[in-house]
């Protein structure tokens, strides 16, 4: 529990938006590609992708490399083979359809006026052939042909496939409510055992429908029949209600529920929670699932000293973290992201043993600590004393040769110095910083900082810590 507890902790806020950004781009993904084969091969190169883990994990290396290249190599794969769906997708209207919409509920295909005017061409002996998509692509297999965007109607139908129509004589193409295109040509089938009385029409449709899921709709002109073709399956269809079904199996049209909407909803909410399950799994495993080691020193902080009180000595003045995370995690870390401090709030009169643990540790979320290199501290504390003390000068070296020091005047004489009480106790004297005699030449003035030897030791309050001293230089008598 407590583990647990410790990973949620770690997780930064800024891996909650990595993980959530991410999330929401495999979302849209799949709202923009679901229903196409590009989702198909994205599920299959998640699933290579979860092995190459797998295999990682186990010390397989070899598969994990050849996993690996061919996950490297799938991008390139996708926009090639796939680029007509890519495409499609990046054509929208505007931003919004691609960042943040919903495609739009698909137009329902009027059939009730494809069979009208199937019919009504079949009376009249007029040949046409009717393409209606299925959930495969037909851009590369569909040649020529005219952009015509008009809606789909019994009277549409007929003026398209009139014999004084320069389009008549190639496919019409409905989609949705629509006539997407007129006059285009369609890849004619090889096969040998087709009716001897299928004309070219028959064949182009058994061609398209070879190599997609299309349906096809042929209208003979010489027998004013009408078949229909998907897949390598013909259909002789005699009577209007039996087109019905068939245009309605196509179309997906049986059986359509009223809570369509709501199975809708459900749908696009399991796929965002998987996508959401998806995104942390694979942040989990660069976050976690490879750990990189390091070590930092790391100089020691005291806090909550009481003020009467002076650190006289410590046992050591840096630590050393062993420290472990992802390797994104560390190699980002800095320096100044780490610090350890130690309380003195309970520190006593005297030498004091301070544990040092996780809880006196500041670091990033998602680095760990493995090792604390030294596990403790000693800390010396002594209550701060005031005490005045005569000021002497820390003359070092010899006067040039033939003079003599006469007199030296400090002003002050003595100060005020603070610091620790058993070090104030020792001491009889305050020295200044060293001073050189060999530099001295005539009587004068210079002004000289006191040396305190000590960290602890400073000019009480109000007091100088700095001195001037006025001295006096003859020659020697011969």
């Amino acid at each position: 529990m407590d583990t647990l507890i410790s990973f949620f902790l770690s997780i930064r806020w800024q891996d909650i938006v990595d993980v959530l950004f991410n999330s929401y781009i495999l979302f849209r993904f799949y709202i923009l590609f679901r229903g196409t084969n590009v989702i198909r091969v994205i599920v299959g190169i998640a699933l290579l992708w979860i092995v190459q883990r797998i295999a990682l994990s186990i010390g397989l290396i070899v598969t994990s490399w050849a996993l690996q290249g061919i996950i490297a190599g799938a991008a390139l794969i996708i926009i090639i083979v796939f680029r007509n769906e890519i495409r499609n997708v990046l054509q929208a209207k505007n931003l919004r359809a691609i960042l943040w919409g919903f495609p739009q509920k698909s137009v329902r295909t009027p059939i009730e006026s494809i069979i009208e005017g199937v019919y009504e061409l079949a009376r009249n002996r007029v040949g046409a052939l009717i393409v209606l998509p299925g959930k495969e692509d037909l851009e590369e297999l569909l040649q020529g042909g005219v952009e015509w965007n008009g809606l789909v109607s019994r009277e549409m139908l007929g003026a398209i496939f009139w014999s004084g129509n320069p389009v008549h004589d190639g496919a019409a193409v409905i989609q949705g409510n629509q006539v997407k295109r007129v006059g285009a040509v369609l890849p004619l089938s090889t096969r040998e055992d087709l009716p001897r009385y299928y004309g070219t029409r028959h064949r182009a449709a058994v061609g398209l429908a070879e190599k997609t899921d299309a349906l096809i709709i042929v209208v003979s002109e010489e027998r004013g029949k009408v078949i229909t073709v998907k897949g390598n399956t013909f259909h002789p269809v005699n009577d209007n209600l039996a087109l019905h079904r068939i245009l309605a199996d196509h179309l997906g049209m049986w059986g359509e529920q009223a809570g369509t909407l709501q199975k809708e909803r459900r749908e696009a909410l399991l796929a965002a929670l998987v996508c959401i399950f998806c995104m942390g799994a694979v942040w989990f495993s660069f976050a976690r699932g490879v750990e990189t080691l390091t070590s930092l020193e790391v100089p020691l902080e005291y806090m909550n000293r009481d003020p009467r009180m002076q650190i006289t000595s410590t046992s050591v003045n840096t630590v050393r973290l062993h420290l472990a995370g992802s390797g994104a995690l560390i190699s980002s870390l800095r320096p100044d992201q780490v610090n350890v401090k130690v309380d003195l709030n309970a520190a006593n009169n005297g030498e004091n043993a301070f544990n040092i643990t996780e809880q006196n540790i500041a670091l990033p979320p998602g680095v760990r600590i493995n090792r604390i290199e030294p596990p403790s501290v000693q800390v010396a504390l002594d209550m701060a004393v005031n005490r005045e003390l005569p000021i002497q000068v820390d003359w070092v070296g010899a006067l040039p040769p033939g003079l003599i020091l006469e007199s030296v005047v400090l002003s002050p004489s003595k100060t005020m110095i603070s610091g620790p009480q058993r070090l104030m106790e020792r001491m009889a004297t305050i020295y200044t910083e060293k001073i050189q005699l060999g530099d001295l030449k005539v009587s004068g003035r210079a002004t000289a900082s006191l040396a305190f030897g000590s960290a602890s030791l400073k000019a009480a309050e109000g007091q100088p810590d700095k001195m001037e001293i006025r001295y006096t230089i003859r020659k020697r008598s011969p």
